[in-house]
């Protein structure tokens, strides 16, 4: 299996280990681009209409926002919206009201322009408001406190990090599958008072399997900034948010496109997966059918057969150009890469609860599922549309402390 040292690909933070024989990551995502290049631009407008999905009718006080970023609306009495200065850039457009299911659309914002009006219809999810359902589960709040844990994670700033409605959560573990499954009919709230964002998580579909360790979870999330309660608390959030997005995976992202992942403290390297030569002959020997092999023999070379493969680090120093590719039309850019992609930070030392799971060029097996990018979650999450200060410039890279993602 050949893996990705990403975390994910999608900013719903889906944690998970991606197979592949060959990967082109398309660094042109979502809002990148419109923020990169237009951060502090005019930006365009967005107006549209919310309908029900069979009677046409439209939803009054609905919700709208540009996925992944703080920018929403609620639409009018006639279910109209009108969103202002949106940075130039390709989003998704989520509709949202209580009791239907949500409604997304691809959009693309030009600065200066207003967008074709947009109509989001939802589709009604059954149930009408009023019904209740109880599930009688015993183990129902162990479930939840693991959910709990696993969602919002492990970090300093997870630790600042509360569900404001778990009632609205509801949580299910099978014991035959091993699977630990958390849903919400409409958004789980999640306070992080640690970087000033209150986070509505729409459409939460999370799981965790005990057996592989694997967790995933995926939806449409809107951040609010909360306010502060003094200007010291002001520059803390600020402070806060700069550390959470250095080294993150959009930081990356972002110098790879603009081709500055050196001077922002960045080393990419490539990691093969080499067969162990053991595991290579067994498979030969057991291949030849005219060779006669023991009971013993075969379960020999079936055991070394089985051998995982080794990671090697490819320690020569690679320019990032021999990764990143620009399409043709200047529009697009990719990394292009086989195997795996090994990411290193030496802007500052990573969390003091983290603990590298594995030598970095241990067995494959052993690989966690992005690395450091999978152990931040929800308490280093922040907006697409979030801006570092321009002083901030790049701290020159100290020799003995980095992270690897």
């Amino acid at each position: 299996m050949l893996r990705l040292h990403f975390a994910a690909l999608s900013m719903t933070l889906r944690f998970m280990v991606i197979p592949m024989k060959f990967w082109r990551l398309f660094l042109a995502l979502f809002l990148w681009l419109g923020f990169a290049l237009a951060a502090q631009a005019q930006g365009g407008r967005v107006t549209g209409v919310v309908q029900d999905s069979v009677t046409h009718e439209p939803l009054a006080f609905s919700s709208v926002f540009l996925a992944n970023t703080t920018l929403g609306a609620t639409t009018n009495e006639n279910g109209v919206f009108t969103l202002e200065r949106v940075p130039k850039g390709n989003y998704d457009l989520v509709g949202s009201y209580v009791g239907y299911r949500l409604s997304k659309q691809p959009i693309t914002v030009v600065t200066g322009s207003t967008t074709p009006p947009v109509t989001l219809r939802l589709a009604s999810s059954g149930p009408q408001l009023g019904e209740v359902v109880v599930k009688a589960d015993a183990h129902q709040e162990d479930n939840y406190r693991k959910f709990s844990g696993l969602f919002l994670g492990s970090t300093t700033f997870s630790k600042q990090c509360r569900i404001t409605n778990p009632e609205d959560v509801d949580v299910v573990y099978n014991d035959t599958t091993k699977d630990l499954v958390a849903t919400t009919d409409n958004f789980v709230q999640v306070e992080n008072k640690a970087l000033g964002y209150r986070i509505k998580y729409y459409g939460l579909h999370f799981q965790y399997n005990e057996a592989t360790e694997s967790a995933g979870f995926d939806g449409q999330t809107v951040f609010e900034e909360m306010t502060p309660k003094d200007d010291k608390q002001r520059r803390q959030w600020e402070a806060n948010r700069l550390a959470a997005y250095n080294g993150s995976l959009t930081h990356f992202l972002k110098t790879v496109y603009d081709n500055q992942v050196a001077e922002n403290n960045f080393l990419a390297q490539q990691v093969r997966l080499v067969q162990p030569p053991r595991a290579t002959r067994a498979e030969a020997a057991l291949r030849k059918k005219k060779t006669p092999l023991t009971a013993a023999d075969q379960d020999s070379l079936k055991a070394w057969a089985a051998l995982p493969p080794t990671a090697q680090l490819n320690y020569a120093a690679r320019p990032i150009d021999s990764l990143r590719r620009v399409s043709a039309d200047g529009l697009h850019t990719f990394l292009r890469f086989s195997d795996e992609l090994q990411v290193v930070y030496f802007g500052e030392a990573p969390d003091p609860g983290y603990t590298a799971a594995m030598s970095p060029i241990g067995p494959a097996t052993k690989t966690m599922p992005g690395e450091y990018w999978g152990f931040q979650k929800i308490g280093e999450f922040l907006p697409l549309d979030y801006a570092p200060p321009v002083a901030a410039a790049p701290a020159t890279a100290p020799a003995t402390q980095a992270r690897a993602k």
